[in-house]
């Protein structure tokens, strides 16, 4: 069963740090891009970052850039978001998608103090 496992979330203090990991079983990452979105109570899901199948091409969205970094080890089959600096307005369920066509089940990221 092809499916999409996000781990490493929690709760954080303003200006800590979190590493998400998505980890893919009964499918291979290799060929696709994969991205993390978002969703903050009471907002639409938003595009956080993407990364090409080789890596070569990563984008985010303006409010993470700097603080946030994609990576990914096809090796593995896992993407990785290591989040830092955050703020409480980085609070949302997070979500990896492959193609932006498959998804995780999400995971929730709060900050707060």
């Amino acid at each position: 069963q092809a499916q999409l496992v996000e781990s490493g979330g929690g709760l954080v203090q303003p200006g800590g740090s979190l590493r998400l990991s998505c980890a893919a079983s009964g499918f291979t990452i290799r060929n696709d891009v994969m991205s993390w979105y978002r969703q903050a109570p009471g907002k639409e899901r938003e595009l956080v970052a993407g990364i090409s199948s080789g890596s070569s091409i990563r984008n985010y969205a303006d409010s993470v850039k700097g603080r946030f970094t994609i990576s990914r080890d096809n090796v593995k089959n896992t993407v990785y978001l290591q989040m830092n600096s955050l703020q409480p307005e980085d609070t949302a369920v997070s979500y990896c998608t492959a193609q932006a066509d498959f998804w995780g089940q999400g995971i929730q990221v709060t900050v707060s103090s």
